[in-house]
């Protein structure tokens, strides 16, 4: 459960005395990629749940990131963060997931930038909707994302593992998410802000309207 420190703690520790025992030596990547959304209005579902999005998408991915820099500093190798296309914009109706992502994108870019020249490197991976079951599980109800705009999580895979390999610190994975994101970082933020309003309130589960 990264939503809990202790966990956290734990975590890095057995990981990285596994390495250390059965893999001495090599590069190492690690992956951020725990996270979920909540949608409505704040502060539906529920402040709990809210306060445990910022855990799990903020808090886990420095958290374990700092833990684990020391042995990616000794080794070499590289962090990929999963950050969301909805990091670009302010998202009403998903206000702190849309924050979450935000931060996740800014802070991995800045990351990057500190670890110039040490043998580690950061990646922010900017997918939009995928085919798995985040969009239920986050309160949006079905047939609430296009599946023609959909990837599927192995297409974002390997979009990630390219662009890791060509030195980028940033990535967004389809053409429709880059005309998104674009849009979204071109327009006035409270434009941007209205038409996420529109979106993410229609498809509410169990609403038809913002």
């Amino acid at each position: 459960d990264v939503s809990r420190r202790e966990e956290l703690e734990r975590v890095a520790g057995e990981l990285s005395a596994f390495l250390a025992a059965t893999v001495p030596t090599g590069r190492i990547l690690l992956v951020n990629n725990s996270g979920f959304g909540a949608f409505g209005r704040f502060p539906e579902p529920g402040l709990d749940r809210q306060l445990e999005l910022i855990d799990v998408n903020v808090r886990a991915v420095v958290d374990l990131t700092g833990r684990l820099l020391p042995t990616l500093r000794a080794r070499g190798g590289a962090i990929l963060n999963i950050a969301s296309t909805v990091a670009f914009q302010p998202t009403a109706y998903a206000a702190t997931y849309g924050a979450s992502k935000a931060f996740v994108l800014h802070w991995t870019l800045a990351l990057n930038e500190e670890l110039r020249g040490s043998g580690v490197r950061a990646l922010a991976v900017c997918p939009g909707t995928t085919t798995t079951e985040f969009f239920r599980t986050a309160g949006l109800a079905d047939g609430a994302v296009a599946a023609a705009v959909s990837q599927a999580p192995e297409t974002v895979v390997a979009v990630a593992l390219r662009a890791l390999g060509s030195g980028r610190s940033q990535v967004v994975p389809g053409w429709f998410n880059k005309l998104y994101t674009f849009a979204g970082s071109k327009l006035p933020k409270p434009l941007a802000t209205r038409i996420a309003a529109l979106v993410f309130g229609r498809f509410r589960l169990g609403r038809t309207s913002p």
